[in-house]
C-alpha cells in the first residue's frame, strides 16, 4: 500500500458522535500530495471544554457542511487508500458514529493504521502524545486543529517509515457493519 489517508477529527462535545471539523492528509508515494480540511455543522450543542480546546463554536459552523453533506466531497477519498489517524480509535469511532447516526452506508469494514501503535514499536520509551512526538520530530503543531493534527499525523508517519518503521502491527479493523 503506498496510498495513506491520514486524517484527524474534532468533536463538539463529550459525546464524541459527531465532527466539527476534519483535515486530511493523502500520502502517495512517500510523500503528502494533498490535504483537506473543513468545519462541520453537527447539528448539536458544544460543550465548553471542546470549545476552549479547539476554538470551535455553533457560531463558526453555523454556515459550515453537515456531516452528509460533506461526506458526499470527502468520501472518494476516504476510499482511496489505508486510513490513518494518530489515537486512530478515536478518529474511527466518531466516523462511524456519523456515519450511523445519519444512516449512510459505505463499506462493510475499514482498515488502518494506528501511529501511536506504531510509534510504541519504534520508538517504545518517549511520549506517543502527537505535541511530544511533533517536539521530537521538529514538526510544526497548532493541535487540537484538524488540519493541523491530519499534517502532523502525516509527516510522523513519513518519519516512522524513514526510520525502517513498519505499519503490519498497527494495523487494525474497524467493522461499519449495520447491526
Amino acid at each position: 500500500m503506498s496510498r495513506f489517508i491520514v486524517f484527524d477529527v474534532e468533536t463538539p462535545n463529550r459525546y464524541n458522535n459527531r465532527m466539527s471539523a476534519i483535515g486530511i492528509s493523502v500520502i502517495e508515494d512517500d510523500k503528502i500530495i494533498d490535504e483537506f480540511y473543513s468545519l462541520v455543522n453537527p447539528e448539536t450543542h458544544f460543550d465548553y471544554f471542546n470549545v476552549k480546546l479547539t476554538g470551535i463554536n455553533e457560531e463558526k459552523v453555523a454556515n459550515a457542511p453537515t456531516f452528509p453533506e460533506l461526506w458526499e466531497q470527502i468520501e472518494p477519498i476516504m476510499s482511496s487508500g489505508m486510513l490513518v489517524a494518530h489515537n486512530a480509535s478515536f478518529d474511527m469511532n466518531v466516523l462511524k458514529k456519523c456515519l450511523n447516526d445519519y444512516c449512510i452506508e459505505w463499506k462493510p469494514y475499514a482498515r488502518y493504521v494506528c501511529t501511536v501503535l506504531m510509534g510504541r514499536q519504534l520508538l517504545p520509551n518517549i511520549s506517543h502524545k502527537l505535541n511530544d512526538l511533533c517536539c521530537y520530530y521538529g514538526i510544526a503543531l497548532d493541535h487540537h486543529q484538524a488540519d493541523s493534527d491530519s499534517h502532523a499525523c502525516a509527516e510522523i508517519l513519513l518519519r516512522y517509515f524513514q526510520d525502517g518503521g513498519d505499519i503490519k502491527g498497527a494495523i487494525r479493523t474497524c467493522s461499519f457493519k449495520k447491526k
